[in-house]
């Protein structure tokens, strides 16, 4: 039986399921690959296949088609873009390989998910909006992959704010720390190098916490001051000592549209927190808290009932009626991360299949590439305060 989603091609066909090729096998292709083979099996969205993927290593590539479940393996993106079976390219790369994918798969007509942060510059990200723009215009979508906007508690989260239920904002604390970079002995990566990744601790988590803010306030941030460090500066390369070119932590102050104010703090040098998304946001009549090492609980005080009887309350994000939640267990059976990128492909096929602009859009990872660069100004010139400039402020 047909979906009363069924994928539309750009050209309007919708007579077979639609083909992804996914350019990028490592740690979000492993994540991505798992999301695939889980979407259809859980929503009622558009039919895929998952035709090829592709890696620079023929070898790794292959065994990670057969491991994760592709139909084939290739070693040239532009030939697999292309090819006239794949209808949706998903970017798994590096930042700075970001751009010439994304246009150039777009310009062929391809819906096209790309991992954040959109790019590694603005100029890149600028071009890559403008591509989005001409391709939405012929019916072909486009998404930046935030994923953690997917977590059903913070959905949640952000459904109780846009409710009222907090009153006004007024002041957000958001920490993202890591310490997988923690022993200095760690040897060098990709993410440690600016040519590569664009930025430290920054664009690769920083991104996430200030995604959140803009996410659950519905504000955009228009003003930052914000300091950087690297804290190893030195790591053992495949050539012998390198020098690290970005960042190991970040700290933020922001101002939003709406006169909120946002503290981030982010760290890959954080001893002892693997991966805690803390996030805490305080209204004129509420209260949230949230972690993701604890991702289905999301705590929320109300402080309009008597001042005896106020706390945070416990609220178990599994029940049938929260966000994403239909698809999975009975009430109490609790969720993963990885479910996240599965709520991701939903939402991403459910916009291909009615025609409607994806969220977050290429002008959302805009508008953090906007933020993220901002922040770099106000470290760089250890100023107090940056403007985030607008649409119209982009420089070429």
């Amino acid at each position: 039986m047909t979906s009363p989603l069924s994928g539309q091609l750009p050209d309007g066909r919708a007579d077979r399921p639609l083909g992804v090729a996914m350019i990028g096998y490592a740690f979000m292709g492993k994540a991505h690959s798992a999301a695939w083979r889980a979407v259809g099996s859980h929503f009622d969205v558009p039919a895929t296949t998952r035709r090829v993927i592709v890696g620079r290593d023929a070898e790794r590539t292959a065994e990670a088609a057969t491991r994760y479940g592709w139909e084939e393996s290739a070693t040239d993106w532009r030939e697999a873009i292309h090819r006239d079976d794949v209808d949706i390219v998903d970017i798994c790369t590096p930042g700075y390989l970001h751009a010439e994918i994304a246009i150039e798969a777009l310009k062929a007509g391809k819906h096209v998910l790309v991992e954040k942060p959109l790019a590694n510059t603005i100029a890149e990200s600028t071009d890559m909006v403008t591509a989005a723009l001409a391709a939405r215009e012929r019916g072909v979508q486009s998404m930046v992959g935030f994923n953690y906007r997917r977590v059903p508690a913070l959905t949640h989260a952000r459904d109780l704010i846009a409710d009222g239920r907090l009153g006004s904002i007024r002041q957000l604390r958001v920490a993202y720390l890591q310490d997988w970079l923690v022993d200095a002995a760690s040897p060098m990566t990709w993410r440690l190098r600016k040519e590569s990744a664009g930025s430290g601790a920054l664009g690769d988590i920083a991104s996430h916490a200030l995604d959140q803010v803009q996410f659950l306030t519905g504000e955009d941030i228009r003003e930052v001051s914000g300091r950087l460090r690297t804290f190893v500066t030195e790591r053992a390369g495949p050539d012998g000592p390198e020098p690290v070119t970005v960042d190991d932590a970040a700290w933020i102050t922001a101002e939003l549209s709406g006169g909120a104010v946002a503290t981030v703090e982010v760290s890959r040098l954080a001893t002892g927190v693997k991966n805690g998304l803390r996030i805490e946001v305080f209204g004129e009549r509420g209260a949230l808290r949230f972690d993701l090492e604890n991702l289905n609980e999301l705590w929320f005080m109300e402080a309009t009932g008597p001042a005896t009887e106020q706390g945070f309350r416990r609220i178990l994000v599994t029940e049938p009626k929260h966000p994403y939640l239909e698809a999975w267990w009975p009430q109490g059976h609790i969720i993963g991360w990885e479910h996240t990128f599965t709520h991701q492909l939903r939402d991403f096929l459910t916009s291909i299949g009615t025609g409607e602009a994806p969220r977050p859009s290429f002008e959302d990872g805009l508008q953090i590439q906007r933020v993220l660069a901002a922040v770099e100004e106000s470290a760089a010139a250890k100023s107090a305060v940056v403007q985030v400039p607008s649409a119209t402020h982009d420089q070429h």
